[in-house]
């Protein structure tokens, strides 16, 4: 890749990807697990950009796994939607934006990594 390119269009795509290479690592779920759920995202909306199956994989592998419920997941959509509206333009969005933290379950009634956001 010549210096000037870059992998990622946006820095959401950059977090997406660092957050399942470190869940991977956690051992939320295998490699295998993940070529299957991107594989899958992938086919499901040939429209959507990678990054966006990336984030659906990711999704659905944090559900499937226990890492947040369908609720929670949901949830944090929305805050991080309201936070969005809420910056001005050219500002780094922070969830902090989006009023009071979204609800969440006890990280011990969750299975997988403590420290999943």
């Amino acid at each position: 890749m010549p210096p000037d390119e870059h992998p990622f269009a946006e820095p959401w795509e950059a977090q997406a990807f660092a957050m399942a290479v470190k869940l991977q690592e956690q051992g939320l779920f295998t490699p295998v697990e993940w070529a299957e759920a991107l594989g899958a995202a992938l086919r499901q909306d040939t429209k959507r950009s990678y990054y966006e199956s990336w984030l659906s994989a990711l999704e659905t592998l944090v559900t499937q796994k226990g890492a947040m419920t369908r609720a929670e997941r949901l949830n944090r959509i929305d805050a991080w939607d309201k936070a969005a509206r809420a910056t001005p333009h050219g500002q780094p969005i922070e969830l902090s934006r989006s009023g009071p933290a979204p609800e969440t379950a006890p990280a011990a009634n969750r299975k997988g990594p403590a420290s999943f956001p």
